[in-house]
């Protein structure tokens, strides 16, 4: 922009080498960001540090926004109101008698868990607490019990309802309807790229199985799960059928999940329901706070035009839809290892979208893209949150599970690559069931 001391190239180093240099040693992300911005808006005499703050308390004016907290306040409810046994029950009776059970039954309750709440590190959380001593008894490997269970909780963003979707939807108004469709075969693909992984371990190492159900158990299962199973139908269909919105939906999610674990099962009272609300504040505070500060530091690369600096030459590179998403894919999974995913759709997503723009990529099959690309930043390190709270379970150091982390996720890439490949494997269900809203 004319008449500012700093150039696009010198405000973009120090805004880059700031965040870096801040996380070196070991700044929080959030607070990162925000600091980042500082020498800029003190060196820039149009601005001001008040930008900071302001910029920040604009993010928040978003109605959808509010959906986070709600989506993982749902998710605390489920897991504190008796849900989490009998999905975990209904999980054996499906593959409790297939090779590896336990970590079986892991990956289809993150499947269940993810329709549900829409947070990784919820149900990593939750999963670890469940899962990692129990197959250690079993006789697993305690890598590999971290690394399932911190590589199935990734579901959680890619199958509906995701809070990445929706902190997409609301910056980068990408119908999030058509997204949370689009997210579904995605997810159920990696899922099973995950058993299939499960299986080989379980075959090579010897790990133990269950004996097989009789239907009556999985009817059984079934009819005690189904109250709960109906949660996702109740959230995404009620967007589909235009009854409320995403974040009416994850009200509506809130007071159901409530009216199970307090009258249907009865297994939660005054004292566990303030322990959800007082976890639910703290969980929601770290993710919004993130998108304040990330918002901020994505205005001042909007205020000196850097993405456009930066993507000016890559545009010259001829690059077809393939391409593009391959190299968009790149640099979600890059910036994955160092970013939170939300700061990163704030920041990378705004200054990538021109690129997808250029090359006729469609908008939803480009979030769907980024957010499976970004999933893996939730367990690859330096960052890899979601394997860093599985190992902090566990009681190990983050090193102790990356080789059986990476051999997981190389299934997980080749799920990918069909999404870049094939655009169709992510349209489908949208173009099948809301095709005006891919318009």
């Amino acid at each position: 922009m004319s008449g500012n001391i700093l150039s696009a190239g010198q405000a973009a180093s120090i805004l880059f080498g700031c965040f870096v240099a801040l996380l070196i040693v070991r700044v929080p992300v959030a607070f990162a960001l925000g600091l980042a911005c500082l020498p800029v808006l003190l060196i820039e005499p149009r601005l001001s540090a008040m930008t900071l703050a302001q910029e920040t308390f604009n993010a928040y004016n978003s109605f959808i926004l509010l959906a986070v907290p709600f989506f993982l306040l749902t998710a605390n409810l489920m897991s504190i109101g008796g849900i989490t046994d009998r999905l975990v029950a209904l999980s054996r009776s499906m593959v409790g008698h297939w090779p590896g059970s336990l970590a079986q039954i892991n990956v289809v309750l993150s499947v269940f868990f993810a329709g549900i709440s829409g947070s990784s590190t919820a149900d990593a959380a939750s999963q670890s607490k469940i899962f990692i001593d129990a197959q250690t008894k079993e006789g697993y490997d305690l890598s590999f019990s971290i690394a399932i269970t911190a590589v199935s909780a990734v579901l959680a963003v890619v199958i509906p309802p995701s809070i990445l979707m929706i902190v997409w939807g609301g910056l980068i108004s990408t119908s999030i309807a058509a997204m949370y469709l689009a997210g579904i075969v995605p997810g159920l693909l990696i899922a099973g790229a995950q058993m299939l992984t499960v299986h080989v371990y379980a075959v090579r190492r010897g790990y133990p199985t269950y004996p097989k159900n009789s239907w009556a158990d999985f009817r059984r299962a079934v009819w005690r799960s189904l109250p709960a199973l109906t949660t996702p139908f109740i959230i995404v269909g009620g967007i589909l059928l235009g009854w409320f919105t995403a974040t009416e939906s994850a009200c509506v999610a809130v007071l159901y999940s409530m009216a199970l674990s307090t009258f249907f099962y009865r297994e939660t009272g005054l004292r566990e329901l303030y322990k959800a609300l007082l976890d639910t504040g703290r969980l929601a505070a770290v993710a919004l706070f993130c998108v304040g500060t990330a918002s901020a530091f994505g205005w001042l690369l909007a205020y000196y035009r850097i993405p456009q600096e930066l993507l000016a030459n890559v545009a010259t590179w001829g690059m077809g839809p393939i391409a593009a998403g391959f190299f968009i894919s790149f640099c979600f999974l890059v910036v994955g290892c160092f970013l939170d995913a939300i700061p990163a759709i704030v920041i990378v997503g705004t200054v990538l979208e021109p690129l997808a723009r250029s090359v006729d990529l469609h908008p939803v099959q480009f979030a769907i893209i980024s957010i499976v690309s970004l999933a893996f930043g939730l367990v690859t390190p330096p960052y890899g949150l979601c394997l860093m709270i599985a190992c902090a379970v566990a009681g190990v150091r983050l090193r102790y599970a990356v080789k059986d982390t990476v051999i997981m996720l190389l299934p997980m890439l080749i799920v990918l690559a069909s999404l870049i490949i094939w655009p169709n494997v992510s349209l489908f269900l949208p173009r099948l069931i809301v095709p005006e809203m891919l318009k």
